[in-house]
């Protein structure tokens, strides 16, 4: 997976800009609200077809535009592609994909992306949706499947508590929620045993990572947490039949918990509930763990991500870090870059001082300020 060109027509703060990104490590050095995370953002979005800072397209655009546009240029497995994003102030935006017109089921998976910003640090002692997020980020890049049955599962959700909430004031019958138990239940066991596959690779993975940090004197063990109602027990799994020892556990916790679900308005069960758990050297990560340890952690399990989608993908993905180098001790700094380096991993690092880096050249340096950007 290669990057190759970026073109920002009216975009956060570029009136316009076009770059050619060199192989490699490409780092843009310049003070914060110069424009530098705005270049990983327009790659970060052309990739998964969202912002990891806002949820509103209309903030991409110019203050003094009604509209905006993003162009990406890039090659996958030696085949170019492109990528145009169009923003409008006044109509929905549109992505298309070699000129054609496609939605973002379509869109996400085409171009691979891992973002590490200083946000991620909280990986590991943040709350569980942080958790759900990274690991249903990494699996719909490689798998459509598991992105349609997310939404699916979402709009599941939605309507289920709509319900809980009618029956609640009055103004539905309790019959109507096994109907939506049973699409729900089937829904779930879909997404928490692709999680369970997907999670039993990326143990193996960070725990190299970690250890390759750390030089060998930690290890981290992650473990997908099933959700189990308190006083209920999990559900009985046969390797290779996930699936279908899941489904009847849902029905049958969904159904023990419509009273509380009704109650409150929402449902309670579900891999919307679930988390991951960590530790290292057999010690909880997320209590007991140095913020060194932390760190590190929230560093292994985005650089055990690459190789998760290099695996499902057979190429590595394009790696982001935005303004992360400030967070990093000098010896992790120097792992990373080594690591990088040694595997040719595009990266595109944002950073806001130069000595952040080792003398010696480790790929194309360029300033950014005030949306200019110019060779250092």
């Amino acid at each position: 997976m290669l990057v190759e060109s970026l073109q920002l027509r009216q975009f956060r703060n570029y009136e316009s800009l076009d770059f050619k990104f060199p192989e490699g490590i490409t780092v843009f050095i310049g003070q914060n609200a110069q424009g530098k995370t705005n270049i990983l953002e327009a790659v970060y979005y052309a990739s998964l077809a969202k912002s990891h800072r806002t949820g509103r397209d209309a903030e991409l655009i110019r203050w003094d535009s009604q509209q905006g546009a993003v162009r990406l240029g890039f090659s996958r497995l030696g085949v170019g592609n492109t990528i145009e994003l169009r923003f409008s102030r006044m109509k929905r935006r549109q992505m298309m994909l070699n000129s054609h017109v496609v939605t973002p089921k379509t869109l996400v998976g085409s171009l691979t992306t891992v973002l590490f910003s200083p946000e991620d640090l909280y990986l590991v002692k943040g709350a569980p949706q942080l958790r759900r997020a990274f690991l249903d980020t990494e699996i719909s890049q490689t798998s459509p499947a598991y992105y349609r049955e997310m939404n699916k599962y979402g709009r599941l959700i939605t309507q289920r508590n709509n319900l809980l909430k009618k029956i609640r004031e009055g103004q539905a019958g309790r019959d109507m929620l096994e109907l939506w138990d049973v699409q729900l239940a089937e829904s779930a066991a879909k997404i928490t045993a692709k999680r369970m596959e997907a999670v039993n690779r990326l143990a193996m993975l960070s725990r190299l990572m970690q250890r390759r940090i750390s030089g060998a004197l930690e290890s981290l063990e992650v473990s997908y947490d099933l959700h189990a109602p308190s006083g209920e027990g999990g559900p009985s799994l046969t390797a290779g039949k996930v699936t279908e020892g899941l489904v009847p556990w849902y029905n049958e916790m969904l159904n023990k918990r419509h009273e509380l679900d009704i109650i409150r308005g929402v449902t309670s069960v579900g891999p919307h509930r679930d988390d991951l758990k960590l530790a290292v050297n057999g010690v909880d990560l997320r209590t007991y763990g140095s913020q060194g340890q932390q760190r590190t952690g929230a560093l292994a399990l985005k650089l055990s991500e690459l190789e998760f989608i290099r695996g499902e993908t057979g190429a590595y993905p394009v790696l982001l870090l935005d303004d992360v180098m400030s967070e990093l001790d000098p010896s992790r700094r120097k792992e990373l870059l080594l690591f990088l380096q040694r595997e040719r991993i595009q990266t595109i690092i944002t950073a806001t001082d130069r000595a952040y880096f080792p003398e010696k050249k480790i790929g194309a340096f360029f300033s950014v300020r005030q949306g200019n950007v110019c060779p250092l």
